[in-house]
């Protein structure tokens, strides 16, 4: 199960989840330093870490490296919730507890995951209609949503 991503991390993730193309750190860096003073070296040695941890996979160009995500930022999402709610004594409360926290928008969302996963397993179909939230799991670049680390 994955660890909560650090704040820089994130902030890094959060980078390469919405450009969704391969990036490089000197792209990355120049994204972050429009909100704080980083250094060059801490974001590649950020990167690196990612690598390390799964997080991305990387490919040389030149003397630089490009890095893609491994999965989706809905997966890693999905994981942590999974981790949070499996580690509960009592899930059925954390669940009704977790549904209560929630927006009228992110109840909705909810019910058109559910419907999503019912027709899944009503038809046996491998496809589900078009929902109008796409389901937790599945990665926007239909990418493998493996956990990192695994």
């Amino acid at each position: 199960m994955p660890r909560p991503l650090g704040e820089l991390e994130d902030a890094v993730m959060t980078r390469v989840w919405q450009w969704n193309r391969p990036v490089t750190v000197r792209e990355v860096l120049e994204d972050l330093q429009q909100e704080r003073s980083i250094a060059y070296t801490t974001v590649m040695t950020v990167m690196d870490n990612l690598h390390q941890k799964g997080w991305v996979r990387r490919e040389a160009e030149g003397r630089a490296y490009r890095y893609t995500a491994v999965s989706t930022r809905a997966a890693y999402s999905a994981a942590l919730m999974n981790e949070a709610w499996s580690t509960s004594d009592n899930p059925a409360a954390a669940l009704v507890a977790f549904f209560g926290m929630m927006s009228a928008e992110q109840r909705e969302a909810l019910r058109d995951a559910v419907r999503v996963v019912q027709y899944d397993d009503e038809s046996g179909a491998d496809a589900a209609p078009e929902p109008t939230a796409p389901p937790v799991a599945e990665g926007e670049s239909g990418e493998h949503t493996q956990e990192p680390g695994r």
